[in-house]
C-alpha cells in the first residue's frame, strides 16, 4: 500500500500595516502564496485582503480559508491540515507579521510536526526583529516576553523582574502590548525602571508614520512622549 505524499505548511509573513505588499514582502514568499489554494488564517477577513492584493493566481471563490484564533480549541487544529494530509499545500496566515510569533499559528506549527507534514517558513517583516535591530541594544542575547500583565500591579512587577534580569546579564527584554494600552505601558515603564536602563519604543514599523525613540529612562521623563494609543509597538528594555 503506497501512502499519498503530504503537501507543505507555507508560514507566510503578511505586511505590519497598510503598505503595498511587493514594498516589504520578498518576491519568492509572494510567488508562493500566490499560487496556493488553501490557507489558515488568524482572520479570514484579513487572510482575503492579502490575498487580493498579492494577485492570487487563483480566484478568491476558488481558494479554501479556515479560521485559526485564539480561540479555537485546541481540539480542532488538527483537522485544519487536512488540505496538507490529502497532498495540497497550505498556507499560515497571520493578521499582521510573522505567523506563530505572539500569534496563534503556532499551533498549527506544532500539529503539521507532529503529522510529519513539512513546515516551510518564508522570509518577510518580523516587527520583533526590526525593533531589535533598530534599538542598538544586545542582540546577541534577548529574550521575547509576548504581553506582558494587564492590571496595575502585576504589570509593573513584570517590569521590575524584567529591569533586573537586565541588571544580572544584560540581556534585551522585548514585549507588547494591544495598542489602546500603548501609553499605559509606557507610564508603567517610566515609574518602574531604573533612571540608567535603556527603553526603545518602535511604533509603525514598515509604514510611513514608523518612528523608533531609544534612550534612558532618565531622558524619557524629562522628554514629550509620542502619541502611541492607535499604533502597533514593540517595546525594549536594555544596558545602555
Amino acid at each position: 500500500m503506497t501512502t499519498s505524499p503530504k503537501g507543505r505548511l507555507f508560514v507566510i509573513p503578511s505586511t505590519l500595516g497598510l503598505v503595498p505588499v511587493d514594498a516589504v514582502i520578498p518576491r519568492r514568499t509572494l510567488e508562493i502564496a500566490r499560487g496556493l489554494g488553501h490557507f489558515v488564517a488568524e482572520t479570514p477577513k484579513a487572510a482575503r485582503r492579502f490575498i487580493k492584493e498579492i494577485n492570487s493566481a487563483l480566484s478568491l471563490q476558488a481558494i479554501d480559508i479556515a479560521e485559526l484564533s485564539e480561540h479555537t480549541p485546541a481540539a480542532a487544529v488538527e483537522g485544519l491540515l487536512g488540505p496538507a494530509l490529502h497532498g495540497n499545500d497550505l498556507g499560515l496566515l497571520s493578521d499582521a507579521g510573522c505567523p506563530g510569533v505572539a500569534d496563534p499559528g503556532a499551533m498549527l506549527v506544532a500539529a503539521a510536526h507532529r503529522a510529519d507534514v513539512p513546515v516551510v517558513p518564508l522570509p518577510g517583516s518580523s516587527a520583533i526583529v526590526l525593533a531589535l535591530m533598530a534599538s542598538g541594544l544586545n542582540g546577541q542575547s534577548f529574550c521575547f516576553h509576548g504581553y506582558l500583565p494587564v492590571k496595575p500591579g502585576a504589570r509593573t512587577s513584570a517590569i521590575k523582574s524584567l529591569d533586573e534580569t537586565i541588571s544580572r546579564t544584560a540581556a534585551t527584554q522585548i514585549f507588547i502590548e494591544t495598542p489602546y494600552r500603548n501609553e499605559a505601558m509606557v507610564n508603567a515603564v517610566l515609574s518602574a525602571c531604573r533612571a540608567s536602563t535603556q527603553f526603545c519604543v518602535a511604533a509603525d514599523l514598515n509604514l510611513d508614520s514608523e518612528q523608533i525613540i531609544c534612550r534612558t529612562i532618565a531622558a524619557w521623563r524629562k522628554a514629550p512622549r509620542p502619541a502611541l494609543s492607535k499604533r502597533p509597538a514593540v517595546f525594549l528594555l536594555g544596558r545602555g
